[in-house]
């Protein structure tokens, strides 16, 4: 795995992979406007992407009728530099026929304490928490 970030000035950088996809990030101050995801951002939503795809494919490896999945993480970040996440919540609202609650929880445990390669990176440093809901179609 490698990427390649290339800075374009100010605050503002291009991430690259080898296949080309590109992310723009940028820290510039809270006044001005940013033209990116920070890096900080990229964190939570790297642990986002990442238990996304282990709780959909433990779903449907459990024949579970999965018709939409939405995360939401957030996190709190230490005050004194270096201002890593203390702690992150993650939720997820997930839609489909019939889910099956023990199934989700399942899943999401999975997810949580074995599959998902960001979160354990992540919990050496911050509690994570979770929570979901299950929505009717």
């Amino acid at each position: 795995m490698k990427m390649t970030v290339q800075w374009n000035g100010n605050f503002r950088f291009s991430a690259t992979d080898l296949e080309g996809h590109e992310v723009e990030i940028d820290a510039t101050q809270i006044d001005a406007k940013t033209q990116g995801i920070t890096p900080m951002q990229l964190l939570l939503t790297a642990l986002g992407g990442c238990t996304g795809v282990d709780v959909v494919q433990i779903l449907e490896k459990q024949r579970q009728q999965l018709t939409g999945l939405k995360i939401t993480v957030s996190g709190d970040r230490k005050v004194e530099p270096p201002r890593y996440f203390e702690t992150i919540h993650v939720e997820y609202m997930l839609t489909g026929k019939e889910l099956d609650d023990l199934k989700v929880q399942r899943a999401i445990k999975l997810s949580e304490e074995k599959y998902c390669s960001v979160g354990a990176m992540l919990n050496s440093r911050a509690k994570i928490t979770s929570s979901y809901v299950i929505m009717k179609e």
